[in-house]
């Protein structure tokens, strides 16, 4: 998959340049911590997590009878939120955005993020500059991207086989089908690689990798 074929980066955010797994585990205990049920490490997470976001709630032993989606919706996001500059970068996500940036590629962010908290975070960490398109959700329930991306697609008026998604979940992969666009996952995320190559799309450990193996310099 040379990178030259590209014009355009659509990059996911939370997991993918977000390294926001740990607190989404932290959070998510509390909730069921609350409720007397199972917790969740790593392992039960990467076994459990997936979109839609519902169904995940559901794999967790929620009772929908006692607790709404959307109660536990707002649980969460009132706990994530609380503590949303507490998750890093990934370590490369600077120096990959830079080098993309120099190659002379455009880039923007699709996530199931409500939007205005992420271009709130993308500030915070100073990446704004370097996104030409940052396109989140307008409420807090985690549906589907694939809207979004149409949208996003028809702005940046590029063919759909000169872009790129990169993202952490078999979601992405998905959302990269409905768009006609390529895909590569990372696997430091939400989803771990033996369930991202499942789908049958280039799988890389982290954006090191998948840096070194797009040609992209990334300064130290």
């Amino acid at each position: 998959m040379a990178i030259s074929r590209y014009r355009h980066l659509i990059w996911d955010w939370n997991g993918t340049l977000l390294d926001d797994l740990d607190l989404n585990i932290a959070v998510m205990n509390t909730l069921l911590d609350r409720r007397r049920l199972p917790l969740l490490d790593r392992a039960r997470y990467h076994a459990l997590f997936d979109f839609p976001v519902r169904a995940y709630y559901g794999r967790l032993g929620f009772d929908p009878a006692i607790d709404s989606f959307e109660r536990l919706s707002v649980e969460f996001i009132s706990g994530y939120d609380a503590r949303r500059l507490e998750s890093p970068l990934h370590r490369d996500t600077r120096g990959i955005l830079a080098a993309a940036r120099a190659a002379g590629l455009g880039q923007s962010i699709l996530s199931a993020y409500r939007h205005e908290t992420l271009l709130e975070i993308v500030a915070h960490f100073g990446l704004a500059p370097l996104f030409d398109h940052i396109t989140g959700l307008d409420n807090i329930h985690a549906h589907s991207k694939v809207a979004l991306g149409h949208e996003l697609v028809r702005r940046l008026d590029v063919p759909p086989g000169e872009i790129l998604l990169v993202g952490d979940t078999l979601h992405d992969l998905e959302v990269a089908r409905e768009l006609g666009v390529n895909c590569a996952l990372v696997a430091a995320g939400h989803h771990p690689a033996e369930r991202l190559r499942a789908g049958n799309a280039p799988v890389y450990p982290d954006l090191a990798a998948f840096a070194a193996a797009h040609g992209f310099a990334i300064k130290p």
